[in-house]
């Protein structure tokens, strides 16, 4: 039986201009992850690999090249629908958490939800289930800075995981965390991944978290390659 493509990307080309320079970071790089796979992104800096990231989930637009999902690619769709594929199938976790500090953690994972849905009742109840699944049901009502750094990033991925999403593109999770809370959030990851069947993308420096994914791949010159650890 013929596995599920969750995403594609098909020849992606992007080029910064800076002064009269440009530095083309893309040259036609394809790639296809199937639905429930986790494929870890890994290569030098400066490479596009947040580039990569950034253009998959539509926050910016290849020069060239078209990204699936489904059969909807999202280079061609209106900024509203785009947003609104979005908000439904992706989650995002980033290096750096960009919680909202004047909230606690309990809101600071539904305000996505009640944005969306305008339920106060359904989006605290998801967001106290996801605080569980996360570990952190006791640290509800604590405000960002009442937090560890590696608390933080954990209540960022339930923050993520709040619209139940496809897709979790994940840059750089673990990179400013500490060794073993930095284990502990690739463990999660792993995890969520098997319980909840999201397929995951993740750009990351750490080799113990990409060992961890279905497929690692390099990006190097502008493409990517498979690579092995």
């Amino acid at each position: 039986m013929k596995a599920e493509t969750s995403i594609s990307a098909q020849g992606l080309f992007k080029t910064f201009h800076k002064a009269k320079h440009g530095i083309e970071v893309l040259k036609g790089l394809d790639l296809s992850v199937e639905k429930g796979e986790g494929v870890a992104v890994i290569g030098a800096s400066g490479t596009g690999k947040s580039t990569l990231l950034h253009l998959l989930g539509g926050l910016e637009k290849p020069d060239n090249g078209s990204i699936y999902y489904g059969d909807r690619n999202i280079c061609t769709m209106k900024d509203n629908d785009l947003s609104a594929l979005r908000n439904k199938m992706i989650g995002f976790v980033f290096q750096f958490h960009f919680l909202l500090p004047e909230f606690t953690a309990l809101e600071n994972i539904y305000i996505p939800s009640l944005i969306s849905s305008g339920n106060m009742n359904r989006a605290k109840k998801r967001a106290l289930e996801l605080l569980d699944i996360v570990g952190l049901a006791d640290r509800a009502i604590h405000k960002p800075g009442e937090l560890s750094g590696g608390e933080q990033q954990r209540v960022s991925l339930a923050r993520a995981l709040m619209m139940s999403p496809e897709i979790l593109l994940a840059d750089e999770p673990t990179g400013d965390l500490d060794p073993s809370t930095g284990e502990m959030l690739a463990e999660m990851l792993v995890k969520l991944k098997k319980d909840m069947g999201v397929t995951m993308i993740i750009v990351t420096h750490n080799h113990d978290l990409a060992r961890l994914m279905d497929r690692i791949m390099m990006l190097r010159g502008g493409m990517l390659e498979q690579h092995t650890l």
